[in-house]
């Protein structure tokens, strides 16, 4: 929650930025992500992405479609470093991608950022979401790949089936994937 000072506010401006300062939130992110900790997430994800229904402020997804081309470009010179090929191989992704990516599925609030860093487990249950700091308004599922990638993966990269059914069938079950975004789950995951 929000602290307020001596003067009642709450927001400040700290470095030409708005800011406050907050209570604490208990829990801890887990550094071994499990397949129990995905089913409360999609739960957690859903709520989230309905109690911004309604919310009239939209922001653009500073990490969308729109943002890849530019970043592409300031990095590509230096992507044959990391692997050599990866420069092509990430511009014949980017065209393909964008050239199927959907815009007719719902839209609103979304984190944006869902990585297993800003999400905290207390006793094996979800005690909070952090850091809103990307949280823009885009396709909901895409906020649901996001995380299918940044949870559902082992180590050694393989996908885990198990995490992904459990991270589906939850939010599915808090607010119902329409036909047309399982579809593009594929797609909004490439992204």
């Amino acid at each position: 929650q929000p602290v307020r000072g001596h003067d009642g506010a709450s927001l400040r401006h700290l470095a030409a930025r708005p800011a406050c300062i907050t209570t604490f939130l208990p829990g801890v992110w887990p550094r071994r992500v499990r397949p129990a900790h995905c089913a409360p997430l999609g739960t957690a994800l859903a709520q989230l992405h309905l109690a911004g229904t309604g919310y009239a402020p939209t922001r653009a997804n500073a990490l969308g479609p729109a943002s890849w081309a530019p970043l592409l470009a300031r990095s590509g010179a230096r992507a044959d470093e990391v692997q050599p090929g990866l420069a092509t191989e990430l511009a014949s992704a980017l065209d393909r991608i964008v050239a199927t990516w959907p815009g007719n599925l719902p839209h609103g609030h979304i984190h944006a950022d869902l990585f297993p860093d800003n999400v905290f487990f207390l006793d094996g249950r979800l005690s909070g979401l952090i850091d809103f700091y990307f949280a823009a308004t885009d396709l909901l599922a895409y906020d649901l790949a996001v995380c299918l990638n940044a949870w559902c993966f082992e180590p050694d990269f393989s996908f885990n089936v198990t995490s992904a059914r459990a991270l589906l069938a939850a939010y599915d079950a808090v607010r119902h994937l329409s036909d047309a975004e399982r579809a593009a789950l594929p797609v909004l995951c490439q992204g």
